[in-house]
């Protein structure tokens, strides 16, 4: 069996944890219950109280804890499709989500906002890369990888529905950042060609971004970059429904602009091209500008539905959750008849 996402079955090391607050608060309680008199004679009082469901109850709430985490890892058997000799290029994602972001992507104030402009182009730009390595990069003020380099681009369209402005708390538009953190993503393989795209509105532009862009060129890496935005500017929303906006100090509206010539300047600095992402070609322009990089030969492994074992890591969960649920932490009825322990008198 493998794993789609090995490194979560850490979360496994959460059991013994879980299990051991359980078993001091146990011990607490029978501190406690001490305080009051013999647990022996006070036992009389809770006749109800039984000595082992709590323990059953744990251990069914464990087990099923450790199901779900062996089914956020994509456990896989069974058949597995040929590893494929494919031809193609890694592409790191940097993606602005900075608060600027939530700003219209066009003239119109009221219009569709940047983020979701960025998201839209994305996921168009994933449906032409074939058999190319995505990887996703998330950025404002500082940055943080979002999806490590992989083929998967199923798992790439979800982290890119999910996210938002609230992703990174530092605002700022630390490109640069951004551009040295794709560098370090890619694959070790020197062989296979590599690619950045960095999609944003370019507002309050932190850092080294041209020092970046220049070292990726120099190790033979593109950066291309699509400025999303309106020149004309735009005011960041804060609660569109009831047309509240960022404001200044002085209780005036912010207003955010594509910062287009920063934008040509990291791109040019790169050796890649720029793309205004208002466009309707946007998606084409840069699926062109990857296509003249050089193919590289991939390996892709596709796992066949009947491989995915996820779904029954998740059954035996619910499966335990609900009895868990129909177990109470009292004393069985009909078990009441029976004496399972004596105590021999000497």
């Amino acid at each position: 069996m493998t794993f789609a996402y090995p490194y979560l079955l850490y979360l496994l090391l959460l059991i013994p944890v879980v299990f051991g607050l359980w078993f001091w608060s146990r011990l607490a309680r029978r501190a406690k219950i001490k305080r009051y008199g013999h647990p022996e004679q006070l036992a009389h009082l809770m006749p109800e109280a039984s000595k082992y469901m709590p323990a059953v109850k744990i251990t069914l709430e464990l087990l099923a804890l450790a199901a779900l985490i062996v089914a956020v890892a994509r456990p896989r058997a069974g058949e597995k499709e040929e590893v494929e000799n494919t031809s193609g290029i890694e592409v790191m994602i940097a993606f602005d989500v900075s608060r600027s972001m939530l700003a219209s992507a066009t003239d119109d104030p009221n219009g569709v906002s940047r983020l979701q402009r960025a998201k839209y182009i994305l996921n168009r730009l994933i449906d032409k890369l074939d058999h190319d390595k995505v990887g996703l990069i998330v950025f404002a003020g500082e940055a943080y990888t979002q999806l490590p380099i992989t083929t998967d681009f199923l798992s790439a369209r979800m982290y890119l529905d999910e996210i938002s402005t609230d992703m990174v708390s530092t605002q700022g538009t630390a490109i640069g950042t951004a551009i040295n953190m794709c560098l370090h993503s890619f694959s070790p393989d020197e062989e296979v060609n590599k690619a950045i795209i960095v999609i944003t509105d370019g507002e309050n532009h932190e850092g080294d971004a041209l020092e970046m862009a220049k070292l990726a060129k120099s190790q033979g890496i593109e950066v291309d970059v699509i400025g999303v935005g309106s020149l004309k500017g735009a005011p960041i929303p804060i609660d569109s429904r009831r047309g509240e906006y960022l404001k200044d100090n002085a209780g005036n509206p912010v207003t955010t602009y594509l910062n287009e010539n920063m934008a040509k300047e990291i791109a040019s600095a790169g050796g890649g091209i720029y793309i205004n992402g208002s466009g309707s070609k946007a998606v084409d322009q840069l699926v062109e500008s990857l296509d003249q990089i050089k193919k590289s030969d991939l390996q892709h492994v596709s796992y066949k539905a009947s491989a995915e074992q996820f779904p029954v890591f998740v059954w035996i969960a619910v499966i335990l959750l609900v009895i868990d649920a129909c177990v109470l932490p009292r004393k069985i009825g009909w078990l009441k008849k029976f004496t399972f322990f004596s105590r021999t008198e000497k």
